[in-house]
């Protein structure tokens, strides 16, 4: 009893240490994207929906095969019917049945069936686009969760830092004041100051949670309960990425992006089934063929021959000298099942030829409206490539303001941390009222603040025209 109560107790702790480290697991980007891959809903649709039309596609190039189809029939005819197999009129009731095999190939359908395989090859092709789009979107959304999770940790760290530097401070002018150095006055400013901070704490710790919130919701988890993500050694600001021109990143997301091609996959697609409504116009043959059998329980075969006597007259009528007819009369008997499925047996070869005359003008406005499609794709395709080059400018823009903003923050930071700390050299012998000192303090945490956010807004756009050339999102 006590070895099963040891084991339980092991095995109790062994549970809670698996799921407190389960509890306490660390996300990097690229985990939480790979993750978002193999488990987002959006994605799984669209990946069965490029599955669906991987079938059309597959189906289609079926098509050039002939049909095959089987069937067969058991039948009762009851009073007077012509039985098919022996075509001899009964009364009685008759069984039959009767088997048969077909088969038929389309040979000419004005190359509808070609088009129409290759216009599901362009549709599989465009939806197997839309499943990449689908994956990137999802990545970009993820790293943008993933990057104000860092802002909110770094903006609540300087929050707690500044309320830190509060306290120490206020303990300090309260033992000025206590021995008379510094005016009561002081040391309420600074208490307000420190209220204000822990307020600014409060704050940033909400954001952050729903920054944690947010990412876990991208991830679709059960809960976001202690989810955390694994902060990078160090986040780089890169300059090279934006050097590189507008028309150098167009180029390379036009032959990468999967918006693009997917773009360009519908026109095609569209330019086929363009062909396949032509292909309505033209005639249509077909070749048929057939092989079919039956069986009666009427039928009789003919078993042998029996010897029959029949009198036809009599030698100059007398009755005594018969006059007799000799002859071999067949003899019916079962006709077996298999020998009636062999003999029965019929078979046949047919051509047929339809030729379209009219059809309430169906054929012309389905044409009509192909065209319309093919015409609309290829604006889409030119106001896809549009818009791409205008997101590209402005993400390009948008990276170069950032960087400038990185660049003044980080000297206003500077700037003010000198600043600051000699205001408070200032304010510790007196020379400078708590008015001031809190306004130093301020301007720090708000160039600090503002330095972390421009930090982060230039990261973003620099992925953003990673994401635009085709590189993986990563804050390696």
């Amino acid at each position: 009893m006590k070895m099963k109560k040891i084991l339980f107790v092991i095995s109790v702790i062994a549970c809670l240490f698996t799921n407190n480290s389960q509890a306490q697991k660390s996300w990097t980007l690229e985990e939480c994207i790979r993750y978002a891959l193999d488990n987002n809903i959006q994605i799984k649709r669209q990946e069965l929906q490029s599955e669906t039309m991987r079938n059309n596609y597959q189906q289609s190039k079926f098509q050039t095969l002939p049909n095959l189809n089987a069937g067969a029939g058991h039948n009762w005819n009851l009073g007077r019917s012509v039985d098919r197999y022996t075509n001899e009129i009964t009364n009685t009731t008759v069984m039959s049945d009767n088997f048969y095999i077909q088969s038929s190939v389309t040979l000419f359908s004005g190359f509808q069936t070609i088009n129409t395989i290759q216009q599901n090859k362009y549709i599989l092709e465009k939806s197997l686009q839309d499943y990449e789009k689908a994956k990137n979107d999802i990545s970009l959304q993820i790293a943008t969760a993933f990057l104000q999770i860092l802002f909110s940790e770094e903006a609540l760290n300087i929050a707690q830092n500044q309320l830190d530097v509060t306290s120490l401070q206020l303990e300090k002018t309260q033992r000025l004041v206590e021995v008379g150095s510094k005016a009561k006055g002081d040391l309420l400013q600074i208490q307000a100051q420190q209220a204000n901070e822990k307020y600014n704490v409060v704050n940033a710790k909400n954001n952050l949670k729903i920054a944690n919130l947010t990412l876990a919701q991208l991830l679709e988890l059960k809960t976001a309960d202690d989810f955390k993500i694994s902060r990078p050694d160090s986040v780089k600001i890169e300059y090279s990425n934006v050097l590189a021109t507008v028309d150098d990143i167009y180029k390379e997301a036009e032959s990468k992006l999967p918006q693009i091609k997917s773009a360009e996959y519908d026109q095609r697609s569209n330019e086929y089934g363009l062909a396949v409504a032509r292909g309505q116009r033209y005639p249509k043959i077909t070749m048929t063929g057939s092989y079919g059998t039956g069986y009666s329980d009427a039928r009789q075969k003919t078993i042998g021959l029996t010897p029959s006597r029949t009198t036809v007259g009599y030698v100059n009528g007398d009755a005594n000298l018969p006059v007799y007819y000799d002859a071999l009369v067949p003899e019916s008997g079962n006709y077996p099942f298999a020998e009636q499925l062999k003999d029965n047996a019929s078979k046949s070869l047919s051509f047929s030829l339809s030729v379209p005359i009219f059809n309430n003008f169906q054929t012309n406005y389905y044409i009509s409206n192909s065209k319309i499609k093919v015409k609309d794709s290829e604006y889409n395709l030119e106001q896809s490539k549009k818009g791409l080059y205008a997101d590209i400018q402005k993400a390009h823009a948008d990276a170069l303001a950032a960087l400038e903003r990185y660049n003044s923050a980080n000297e206003a930071v500077v700037s003010n941390e000198e600043s600051f700390k000699y205001t408070q050299q200032k304010y510790d012998v007196g020379l400078v009222s708590s008015v001031d000192y809190n306004v130093a303090k301020n301007d720090l945490t708000k160039a600090k603040s503002d330095l972390i956010q421009a930090k982060y807004e230039y990261i973003f756009k620099i992925k953003v025209l990673d994401f635009y050339r085709g590189q993986p999102i990563t804050l390696k």
